[in-house]
């Protein structure tokens, strides 16, 4: 009876304890990476205008006036005509409702096709481009942008 009490005492032990032990959430909106599924190039992309529920349900904004402008001032990314690449996110924590990748030459807006493992094809047409990546979640929508140049 004594070997009883102690197991019972240990499994209580062990599931008050697992409750201490919680997962950490991120509640911020993910950071948007371009990944060149050719090389190990990767590349983060700029939060633009966010409109996000973070950690009880604290609301985050921000807005950026003219997206093509902010988009050109960043880092310039450089892929090659034709180059697939791979959208990820660096959390999850939020089920996707929309998501959609477009470039931006001249403003002229070209929407890419974006696919199931959110990989897309570049363009083959060369040139300087802004890359816009529109985000809407159950948490929020999000959008970020970039500089690319397609050689």
């Amino acid at each position: 009876m004594n070997y009883l009490w102690k197991l019972a005492a240990g499994l209580w032990l062990v599931m008050a304890l697992t409750g201490c032990i919680a997962e950490e959430y991120d509640f911020t909106p993910p950071a948007v990476t371009l990944s060149n599924t050719e090389s190990v190039q990767s590349a983060e992309l700029k939060e633009a205008n966010v409109d996000w529920r973070g950690e009880n349900n604290k609301q985050i904004k921000k807005e950026t006036d003219d997206l093509l402008s902010f988009a050109k001032k960043q880092k310039t990314l450089t892929y090659n005509a034709g180059q697939k690449i791979d959208l990820l996110f660096d959390n999850e924590d939020f089920m996707v409702e929309e998501l959609s990748v477009s470039l931006w030459k001249n403003d002229k807006e070209i929407q890419l096709d974006l696919n199931e493992h959110r990989s897309f094809s570049l363009p083959e047409e060369e040139g300087e481009y802004v890359i816009e990546v529109y985000l809407c979640s159950d948490k929020g929508s999000a959008q970020y942008a970039g500089n690319v140049v397609i050689q």
